[in-house]
């Protein structure tokens, strides 16, 4: 079982940065794939960004590439996203997940394990 805790939220203007990031426990963080989504009032969860249990591939969504990294750091059982450039369409509770896919699912129902979620606001 894999539980993982979210940190880095916080408001911003718009044009600002900000590094989430998503501390897993156990030892087989490793193998999972991890993946970013985010939700915002009235609307249905999204897909941000994910990458594959080794690092080695990335994939983002639309609407945040040239302004989103994700990155993890095996070692640290952590993964981040660094998000630059920020817009109030960003605003939305952000949460982490994991995934046994070898893929980087886009779908939440693919992702097993969820954080509690954390809160970024992008105001004008």
């Amino acid at each position: 079982q894999v539980q993982l805790v979210e940190s880095g939220g916080g408001a911003v203007q718009a044009g600002g940065s900000l590094t989430l990031s998503c501390a897993a426990t156990g030892r087989t963080f490793s193998t999972y794939t991890m993946g970013w989504f985010r939700q915002a009032p009235g609307k249905e969860r999204e897909f941000v960004a994910g990458v594959i249990y080794s690092g080695g591939r990335l994939y983002y969504a639309d609407s945040v590439k040239g302004r989103f990294t994700i990155s993890r750091d095996n070692a640290k059982n952590t993964v981040y996203l660094q998000m630059n450039s920020l817009k109030p369409e960003d605003t939305a509770v952000y949460n982490c997940a994991a995934s046994r896919r070898m893929a980087v699912p886009t779908q939440p129902y693919e992702y097993t394990y969820w954080g509690q979620g954390t809160q970024v606001t992008v105001s004008s």
